[in-house]
């Protein structure tokens, strides 16, 4: 078995950095009444609706990479607060279709914004959003999201004891 390099793992990297931004995009947008995972939502929902799409929520989890639980806790929420209306869908009763409101709209255009300003400014270190470290920053990381996680198997004596 091989030693790990001195340092900080990749992984633990990767905890951080999504960490740091989770709180920038919560503070950047604490004014508008949005965390970092709601906007992750309206933001999809926002992209998914202007492509004609009126997506369950089951289809926003899968969109978005959250856990459907959590999808419909922060859904529910939203709808609470008049951001996104859910319906029940006609063909599956089980399922609730999500669409922002006229208000939620308004919001989230104004958050859109926010994050871009927020994204440039983050990425700078890498020379901005256009530039080829970020585009290979980019590449990197939808290589690693490409790769399916392996079902963890209960009683499994060769994942018991680690971590992703």
């Amino acid at each position: 078995m091989s030693e790990d390099p001195p340092g900080p793992t990749p992984g633990f990297l990767v905890w951080r950095l999504a960490n740091k931004w989770r709180v920038a995009v919560d503070r950047a947008l604490a004014p508008l009444d949005l965390t970092h995972a709601k906007y992750a939502l309206v933001g999809s929902l926002y992209g998914m609706q202007h492509a004609g799409e009126r997506p369950s929520q089951r289809q926003l989890a899968d969109h978005t990479g959250m856990e459907a639980l959590y999808v419909s806790k922060l859904a529910r929420a939203l709808e609470a607060d008049g951001v996104i209306e859910r319906t029940r869908d006609p063909r599956d009763p089980r399922a609730m279709r999500l669409a922002l409101t006229e208000s939620g709209l308004a919001v989230t255009r104004e958050a859109v914004l926010v994050v871009r300003e927020l994204v440039h400014q983050l990425l700078e270190p890498l020379g901005g959003l256009g530039a080829s470290r970020t585009r290979a920053f980019t590449d990197e990381l939808l290589a690693l999201l490409d790769v399916p996680l392996a079902p963890l198997l209960p009683n499994d004596p060769t994942t018991q004891g680690t971590s992703p």
